[in-house]
């Protein structure tokens, strides 16, 4: 019971859609009409808001590590993994907006950061230096999705390998247009206005 309420917590903390509040009330109007209707801060950036876009990411990073630390300090460390999986459940998929939300990246780094700090710093570290080479968002966050399980499985924790592997699949399932575009070459760079 614990871990089927901490996935419904996990899933509440994630559905706040932040690029979506904040564009809002700093007059952009609705993020989801422009560049790729989006609500992460890849998109948010797009309207040209630096301030606007690290104030997404800051907070669906938040929002991932608080759902998942809350869990886990209430009824351990399954309930911990159970609602960090909630959050990019919420976050990708929120009741509130229609079950259309945003990707995942910056909450699942936010996931991966509470699991474990070296995992979760590892993938950041691989967004962080694919997206700088590539000036491609969607590359960074696939590459990181690809390194996260990889580096668990090299540290010997098979069971975060395991949940890591469930970030990352969700987070590409939620990429299919963008690997779309990587493929066809017309992927939007980062900071580009569509």
């Amino acid at each position: 019971m614990a871990l089927v309420v901490a996935l419904l917590l996990g899933y509440l903390l994630g559905s706040v859609p932040w690029g979506l509040l904040l564009t809002r009330a700093a007059g952009h109007g609705d993020i989801r009409a422009i560049g790729s209707g989006n609500i992460g801060a890849t998109n948010v950036l797009r309207t040209g808001n630096k301030g606007l876009a690290a104030a997404t990411l800051a907070l669906d990073v938040l929002k991932g590590m608080a759902a998942l630390l809350v869990a886990e300090a209430v009824w351990g460390e399954a309930a911990g993994l159970a609602a960090g999986f909630g959050a990019m459940l919420g976050h990708a998929f929120p009741v509130w907006l229609g079950f259309r939300g945003g990707k995942g990246v910056a909450t699942g780094a936010g996931v991966l950061l509470a699991a474990s700090w070296w995992m979760g710093l590892a993938a950041v570290l691989v967004w962080l230096a694919t997206a700088a080479l590539t000036r491609l968002s969607s590359a960074g966050a696939l590459a990181a999705c690809a390194a996260a399980p990889v580096v668990a499985l090299v540290a010997g924790r098979t069971d975060l390998a395991l949940f890591a592997a469930g970030i990352a699949a969700l987070v590409v399932f939620r990429h299919r247009a963008n690997i779309a575009r990587l493929l066809a070459g017309t992927e939007p760079r980062i900071g580009q206005k569509t």
